[in-house]
Parts: C-alpha cells; sequence; structure tokens
C-alpha cells in the first residue's frame, strides 16, 4: 500500500535521492495541504464556559476509529455564533475538519450553521474517501452543539413562564 502511494505522490527520483521520514512521508504524500495546515495550526482550540445558557456543546465520536471530537459554539443575543471552540482526540483529518468547522460557523446564524455538510468541509480540505468520516464527525459536532444550545433556550424560556406563573 506504501508503494502505491508513494508511486503516486512522489517521483521515482525522489525514492532514490533520499528517505522520507514518516511524517514527512505522510505530509508528501497522503493528506492535502489545508489538511496539514489546519493539522499544524489549528484555529479554535479550547473551551468554552458548558455551563452558560449562550453556549452549546457537541460531543461525538467514531467508535470504528476512535476519533472523537468536542465542538463549542458561543452565541448572542441575536442569534448570531460569535465563537467557537473544540477539542478532538483523532487523527489529522478529524483535527482539521474540526478546526475548518469552527471558523465556518463563527459568524453564521444557528440555522446557517445547520446549512454545513460533511461533502462540504470533505471538499474544501480535499479528503480522501477512506477520512470522509471526520468530516461527517464535524457535521454532526455542529449539530449536536447547536441541539444543545437550543436546549438551553428552551429550558430558559420554560424557567421564565414558571416565574410568571
Amino acid at each position: 500500500m506504501a508503494g502505491t502511494v508513494a508511486k503516486t505522490c512522489l517521483s521515482p527520483l525522489a525514492l532514490l535521492t533520499r528517505r522520507l521520514s514518516a511524517p514527512e512521508f505522510i505530509t508528501q504524500c497522503c493528506y492535502h495541504k489545508k489538511v496539514v495546515d489546519h493539522y499544524e495550526n489549528p484555529r479554535n482550540v479550547g473551551i468554552l464556559d458548558k455551563n452558560s445558557k449562550n453556549v452549546g456543546t457537541g460531543l461525538v465520536g467514531a467508535p470504528a476509529c476512535g476519533d472523537v471530537m468536542k465542538l463549542q459554539i458561543e452565541v448572542d443575543d441575536h442569534g448570531t455564533i460569535v465563537d467557537a471552540r473544540f477539542k478532538t482526540f483523532g487523527c489529522g483529518s478529524a483535527i482539521a475538519s474540526s478546526s475548518l468547522a469552527t471558523e465556518w460557523v463563527k459568524g453564521k446564524s444557528v440555522d446557517e450553521a445547520l446549512t454545513i455538510k460533511n461533502t462540504d468541509i470533505a471538499k474544501e480540505l480535499c479528503l480522501p474517501p477512506v477520512k470522509l468520516h471526520c468530516s461527517m464527525l464535524a457535521e454532526d459536532a455542529i449539530k449536536a452543539a447547536l441541539a444543545d444550545y437550543r436546549r438551553k433556550q428552551q429550558d430558559d424560556q420554560q424557567e421564565a413562564v414558571r416565574a410568571s406563573v
């Protein structure tokens, strides 16, 4: 398999003139430069206050590969996502998908953020078919964070109604 990848990614002369370390080989052959950029320079890594009523948290995982993604959004009083953070345990494609997702949701309304699809993330990062589950996780994390935010808003409204009665 590695030999096949090497033949399609590198010229035969490159293989004869020098050896590539494992990380260098992966960077050169298997990941698109956009994935490598988000992996090496991830955007919006961190956490938000999960107890805040304006923060939605999505935690999703893929048991088959072991990737786990936590994505959080902070929404202002006008329904606009003003901040997003993530923490991901997984491969470079999972980290890149999380990083890109946080960039894309910022500035969008809650409804607009729901329109972000895994296919858009995969296309932007040029993910190969074997890594599409990473973009699916990112979409699922966005949806889970938005659902958590909406649940908190409904709970807050119900408490306000109970207090007024």
